[in-house]
C-alpha cells in the first residue's frame, strides 16, 4: 500500500472537540467556552489539550490554522465539518502531546509502503511504543478494517499470545476451528493494521505473525520489540534516542527550545510546574540534563518529573548516577516504566546466564568495545562464541555498533545501561579480575603499536590509539587503584609519542607523574622508560 507524502492524518475529533475547536475559531476565550456549554473552566482547557494533541499544533491560533488546513471548517456555512470516515481502531488515547520525531514517522511510512511487517527496535526507553501509535493514529483512514493494538507486556507465557491477538477481535475457540485458525479465517479477507506492542519476551511466538501475514494478504503489522523477530519479511526499523544538543556550542533560546529532548524535558517540567520555562539562566543545565540521560525519552521524563520540586541545576548535579535519581515515575505506568532501573531490568531479564555475564564484563570498555578486545577480555571460562553473543546483545538492544578503525565494528552502549552493566558486574564479585583482564589487553596493545608510530603506517597506529583513547586511560587509572604499578610503567613507557603527537602532553605528565610515584620497588628498566618519557615531554613543553 502507498501512503501519500503530502496529506495528513489526524486521530479524528470528537464531537464536543469539534464544538469547543468552532467556539474558539469564533474568538471565545476559555471562559466564555465554559459558560455557553454549562462546563467547568477545567475542563475546557482539558479539551483544549486533547484538541491540540490531536492536530500537533501548541496554541489556539495553531489549531484554528490547521483545521482550516485540513478542511474541518466548512466555508460555505461557516460551520465545523464532521470526518465523513470514522476509522475502525482500538487505539489507546494518549494524554500527552507527542513531540519531534517527524523523520522517523516519514521513514515509516515509507517502509510500511513497501512492506507488510516492520519491527520498531531500540533500547529501552526510547519510546518505541509512543512512535508507533503516533503513526498508527496518522494512519487510520487508510484501512477500511481497523486498525488494532495489541499490548503483548501483561502476557507472562508465548501459548498465550493467540489468545491475546484473538481476544481484540473477539474471536473464540470453536467446536470446527483452533483459535489461530479461527483468528486466521476472520483476517482473511480484512484490510487492517496490527501494532503488536511488547514482542520482546514472547518471542518464540514470531512465526504466528508470519503465519497471519501469508493467510491474510490485506494485513500489514508493526512490531515493537527490544530484539527483532528474524522471520522471512521482516524490515527492521531502529529507534534511536532524542537529538541532544551540542553542550559544545549552545543554540540561542529560541534554536534550543526545538531541539526534541530539550522541547520533552521543557514539556513535562511544565506538566508538573506549569509556570516553568526554558530561559538562558538554565538553558546550560537543561542541555547537560538531556546529553547525560543520552536524550533516551523516558529518562528524561523522569527527570522532568523532579523539577516540581528541585532547581534543574540540582537535577544536574544529581544525575551522577541516573539509576538512583531516576526512581520515580506516573504511577499509571506500567511498574517496568515507572523507573529507568525497570525498563533496563525488563531487557536484562530476557537474556541467558551466558549472555547477562558478557553484558555485565563489556561494562569494563569505555569508549567502545572490538571483537578482539572482547574476546581477549570476556570470554574467560564463558562458553559463548563471542559473536554470538554480541549479536543477541545488539538484537535486544542493549549494545549498537558503529564503523570503526579500516570498517571493522566497534560495539558500544548507551550510557545509561553502561551504568546499570557497571552495577551488575560489581555485583558478580569478579569485577577486579575482568578489569585485570583490560589493563592486560591495552597494555599490550600499547607497546605493540609504540614501535609502529615511527613507521609507514604510523597514522593508521594513531588512530587506533585515538579510537582507543578512553580504554587507555580507564587502564591507566586501574594500573593506580588496582595495584598494577608495572602496567602503569609499561602503558606511560609506550604511550609518549602518541601523548605528543595527539596534544595530550599535560594529561601525559599526569599520569607518568602519579605512576612513577607508586613504583619505588618497580624494576628498574619500566621506572627508567617512564622517566625518560617524563623528561622528554616536559621539555618540549620548554621545562
Amino acid at each position: 500500500m502507498h501512503f501519500p507524502e503530502n496529506r495528513i492524518y489526524i486521530e479524528p475529533l470528537t464531537a464536543r472537540e469539534l464544538e469547543i475547536l468552532r467556539l474558539i475559531e469564533e474568538g471565545c476565550t476559555n471562559r466564555d467556552i465554559a459558560q455557553r456549554l454549562m462546563l467547568s473552566l477545567g475542563t475546557i482547557k482539558w479539551y483544549n489539550r486533547q484538541i491540540f494533541s490531536k492536530l500537533g499544533v501548541k496554541s489556539r491560533t495553531q489549531a484554528v490554522t490547521s483545521a482550516r488546513e485540513l478542511g474541518l471548517f466548512s466555508p460555505e456555512t461557516g460551520t465545523t465539518k464532521r470526518l465523513e470516515f470514522t476509522p475502525k481502531h482500538n487505539l489507546p488515547a494518549q494524554v500527552t502531546s507527542f513531540i519531534g520525531r517527524q523523520r522517523e514517522l516519514a521513514e515509516i511510512r515509507q517502509h510500511l509502503s513497501a512492506n507488510r511487517l516492520l519491527t520498531l527496535s531500540g533500547p529501552p526507553g526510547t519510546g518505541k511504543t509512543r512512535l508507533a501509535l503516533q503513526f498508527a493514529y496518522q494512519v487510520l483512514e487508510l484501512f477500511k478494517d481497523g486498525v488494532y493494538f495489541v499490548d503483548l507486556a501483561p502476557v507472562r507465557s508465548p501459548q498465550f499470545v493467540p489468545g491475546t491477538i484473538a481476544q481484540v477481535f473477539e474471536i473464540r475457540e470453536t467446536g470446527t476451528g483452533s483459535l489461530v485458525n479461527n483468528l486466521k479465517n476472520y483476517l482473511q479477507e480484512k484490510h487492517l493494521l496490527l501494532v503488536l506492542d511488547n514482542f520482546e519476551h514472547v518471542i518464540e511466538t514470531a512465526p504466528l505473525v508470519s503465519e497471519l501475514l501469508s493467510e491474510a494478504p490485506g494485513l500489514k503489522a508493526i512490531v515493537t520489540s527490544r530484539q527483532v523477530l528474524q522471520i522471512y519479511g521482516e524490515q527492521e526499523y531502529l529507534v534511536g534516542p532524542l537529538s541532544v544538543p551540542d553542550l559544545k556550542s549552545l543554540p540561542e533560546i529560541g534554536a534550543l527550545s526545538r531541539n526534541e529532548a530539550v522541547e520533552l524535558f521543557c514539556r513535562r517540567s511544565q506538566a508538573v510546574k506549569p509556570r516553568f520555562s526554558l530561559s538562558e539562566s538554565n538553558a546550560p543545565a537543561i542541555a547537560e540534563i538531556c546529553v547525560r540521560l543520552d536524550g533516551l525519552p523516558l529518562a528524561i521524563e523522569l527527570a522532568a518529573a523532579r523539577s516540581k520540586m528541585l532547581p534543574v541545576e540540582m537535577i544536574r548535579s544529581k544525575l551522577e548516577s541516573r539509576l538512583e535519581t531516576l526512581d520515580r515515575g506516573a504511577r499509571n505506568l506500567p511498574f517496568r516504566l515507572q523507573t529507568l532501573r525497570g525498563t533496563i531490568d525488563w531487557s536484562y531479564d530476557l537474556l541467558n546466564e551466558k549472555e547477562k555475564t558478557l553484558f555485565s564484563r563489556l561494562s569494563v570498555f569505555q569508549g567502545g568495545r572490538t571483537i578482539e578486545a572482547v574476546e581477549d577480555t570476556c570470554t574467560q571460562g564463558l562458553s559463548i562464541e563471542v559473536m554470538d553473543g554480541l549479536e543477541s546483545l545488539v538484537n535486544k538492544s542493549l549494545l549498537y555498533h558503529e564503523g570503526g578503525l579500516d570498517g571493522e565494528p566497534r560495539f558500544l552502549m548507551l550510557e545509561t545501561i553502561h551504568e546499570y552493566a557497571r552495577e551488575k558486574l560489581a555485583g558478580s564479585g569478579e569485577a577486579v579480575k575482568i578489569k585485570r583482564k583490560h589493563t592486560d589487553f591495552f597494555t599490550r596493545l600499547a607497546e605493540q603499536t609504540e614501535t609502529r608510530l615511527a613507521g609507514d603506517k604510523q597514522r593508521r597506529w594513531f588512530e587506533r590509539l585515538r579510537s582507543e583513547h578512553d580504554n587507555l586511560r580507564t587502564a591507566l587509572a586501574f594500573s593506580l587503584e588496582g595495584g598494577l604499578t608495572e602496567h602503569g610503567l609499561r602503558l606511560v613507557g609506550a604511550l609518549r609519542d602518541f601523548w605528543y603527537y595527539t596534544g595530550y602532553v599535560g594529561e601525559g605528565l599526569g599520569w607518568i607523574e602519579s605512576i612513577v610515584e607508586r613504583a619505588g620497588d618497580a624494576p628498574p628498566a619500566l621506572r627508567a622508560k617512564a622517566l625518560n618519557s617524563g623528561g622528554w615531554l616536559s621539555f618540549l613543553q620548554g621545562n
